[in-house]
């Protein structure tokens, strides 16, 4: 294995352990209390420093480990001191933690000068533009044009069978399927989208016995295949410009 890479890999590790595995949610719930009075914080970033120094196993790298928990107990202050304490803090917080991480690996490694080679040779990469573009349709405008094109039976589902699905749960399971369905396609798994069309058809079509849940199979099934039909064709429409 890369030296490189396994310097990376114990600086991710030594976080994952940090933050997930050796923070009791007591720790979690007294700083979210206390917030800057709370020792657990102070106590919580010296484990990430600890940790990074015994992982990275070289004495002459304490300032790096110094480093990493100084930030990280900056990132976890200033999480803990937000109003709401949902996914967005959460992804906000780990962001910056894995964006402290990669500063801390490239200088381990003195790879700062690779970052705009690296940068350019992927934005001149037809390879690149090609994934990244796919994943960006199918995301987006894809679920866009599905919903403009089944607008106009949304309206002849009722009003009972609509409330009781969760708010936008449709649009996030359509842009899971569609990266799903994608991903098979470009690695040459295509039974698995079987199995997933299988698995979803039981989740969604489980429950037949309430008034207009004909209207409402109906409506997603014809989401559905739209979305699969359109994803597919995408996925083939890539594989052939990568494998010509």
């Amino acid at each position: 294995m890369d030296t490189n890479f396994l310097v990376l890999l114990q600086l991710l590790l030594a976080h994952i352990l940090t933050d997930f595995v050796l923070q009791p949610s007591r720790w979690i719930q007294h700083k979210q209390k206390h917030r800057g009075k709370s020792l657990y914080l102070v106590l919580h970033a010296l484990i990430a420093g600890i940790l990074t120094y015994l992982f990275l196993q070289e004495l002459k790298w304490w300032y790096v480990a110094l480093f990493i928990s100084i930030t990280h107990y900056l990132i976890d202050l200033w999480k803990v001191n937000l109003a709401n304490d949902n996914l967005k803090s959460f992804l906000l917080d780990q962001l910056f933690h894995l964006i402290i991480i990669l500063v801390a690996w490239l200088y381990l490694i003195q790879g700062f000068g690779m970052i705009f080679p690296v940068l350019s040779g992927m934005i001149n990469s037809p390879f690149f533009l090609l994934i990244i573009g796919a994943y960006l349709i199918v995301i987006f405008p894809v679920g866009f044009l599905i919903g403009k094109a089944t607008k106009r039976w949304h309206t002849q589902i009722e009003p009972s069978n609509q409330n009781n699905s969760l708010e936008a749960a449709g649009r996030y399971i359509g842009v899971f399927e569609r990266i799903l369905v994608l991903t098979f396609i470009l690695t040459n798994n295509f039974s698995a989208i079987g199995f997933l069309i299988a698995a979803k058809s039981i989740l969604r079509f489980s429950d037949k016995s309430e008034t207009g849940a004909r209207k409402q199979t109906e409506y997603v099934l014809i989401g559905t295949l739209m979305s699969f039909a359109i994803t597919i064709l995408l996925g083939f429409l890539v594989r052939h410009f990568i494998f010509q």
